[in-house]
């Protein structure tokens, strides 16, 4: 019999509806983190809009958008030290602009141009980065489970205490890799924080068809780890329970299940059109519960925002984003003899070949 108090069933949070934090939860961040959370949370909404407009605008093949749920991502960019590796889902791209990655180089890699450090050869919305410790996904659905698992596994073998954050919706918890990931991952005891965005539908599947589970976090139990419900919308619970998790895990504990309950406001992505599967009534009762708009008013109860404030961060951002797109919407695919590179440490003797065969022929006189 599973306790009342099982966090694995409850939903956990720090933030109230009017701001205030329930004292015994609140994490109490210096005020310079708090600001920066915001920021960054408001940054991802922000370019977001922005990019949705330029793919309705034909000028980006795919986007897709992280609104609604940006507590989750950021709070975990903060939770987590910056020599930990990430492995995400589609919604996670923000932790590496919250971690230091270029904004151009973000973008850079949503439109594929010689300015993308992967040349062009990903997805959009697959960014990633060795720099910032965060590995592509993939659009298979769940395999980042498996991937951050054996990361974890491989660090407890050299005896390196870094952790590996590994993100699924809710979708990934059908797939067979959430049952090979967290059996592996509970039986060896790696170290690795395992989080599950539950937004509520998998495209147009809505969690309901996915499992008769009362929580997703409660499976944890059935892999000998703990499972974790907190409120996705909440960016300092999220906080609190990821920074715990990673704690955990790097004193040699185990692994940890985080269910984020939350919601995905706008479509799947820019190829979707969610009116066909839900009700516009579902949206507005959980856009009542916008993530960023329930942080703001936690910060201005700490008098550390205000509309002004507010105005000049928007501003600023605004002026971010359109300086980086400037720089780098106009810039050439990369170039063609780049299909060469990062494919072998020495490039055998027959790819040589090829490549000089293929410089010649673009040096060629006529050559566009």
């Amino acid at each position: 019999m599973t306790a009342p108090d099982d966090p694995a069933l409850g939903l956990l949070s720090v933030i109230r509806d009017d701001g205030s934090a329930d004292p015994e939860r609140d994490p109490f961040l210096p005020d310079e983190t708090l600001l920066a959370m915001h920021r960054e949370m408001l940054r991802i909404r922000l370019l977001d809009e922005r990019m949705l407009m330029r793919q309705r605008q034909g000028r980006v093949a795919f986007y897709g958008m992280t609104t609604g749920q940006e507590a989750t991502p950021i709070a975990a960019a903060f939770a987590v030290e910056p020599r930990d590796w990430i492995f995400p889902a589609l919604r996670e791209g923000a932790i590496m602009l919250a971690r230091g990655f270029p904004m151009k180089l973000w973008l850079a890699q949503v439109y594929g141009n010689e300015l993308d450090l992967l040349h062009g050869r990903q997805m959009p919305s697959h960014m990633s980065a060795r720099q910032v410790n965060q590995v592509s996904w993939s659009s298979c659905i769940g395999p980042q489970i498996t991937h951050a698992v054996g990361a974890a596994w491989a660090a407890k073998l050299r005896g390196d205490d870094v952790v590996t954050v590994g993100f699924m919706g809710d979708g990934a918890t059908s797939e067979p890799d959430f049952h090979a990931g967290l059996n592996f991952a509970g039986v060896f005891g790696v170290p690795c924080v395992l989080v599950c965005q539950n937004n509520h539908w998998s495209i147009s599947v809505p969690t309901a068809r996915q499992t008769t589970s009362e929580t997703i976090a409660v499976k944890a139990q059935a892999y000998g780890m703990p499972g974790v419900r907190v409120d996705g919308n909440d960016v300092l619970a999220v906080y609190q329970v990821i920074e715990r998790a990673a704690k955990r895990a790097r004193a040699g504990e185990g692994p940890t299940l985080v269910e984020a309950v939350t919601y995905r406001m706008g479509a799947h992505s820019s190829s979707d059109d969610p009116t066909l599967y839900r009700s516009a009534e579902e949206v507005e009762r959980w856009r009542l519960k916008d993530p960023i708009d329930r942080f703001e008013k936690y910060l201005r109860r700490a008098a550390l925002l205000d509309d002004g404030r507010r105005a000049e961060i928007v501003e600023e951002i605004g002026a971010e984003i359109l300086e980086a797109i400037r720089e780098v919407e106009g810039l050439p695919p990369p170039p063609r003899h780049s299909l060469f590179d990062d494919v072998f440490a020495g490039l055998p003797w027959h790819l040589r070949e090829q490549r000089e065969e293929l410089e010649g022929h673009i040096r060629a006189p006529g050559h566009d």
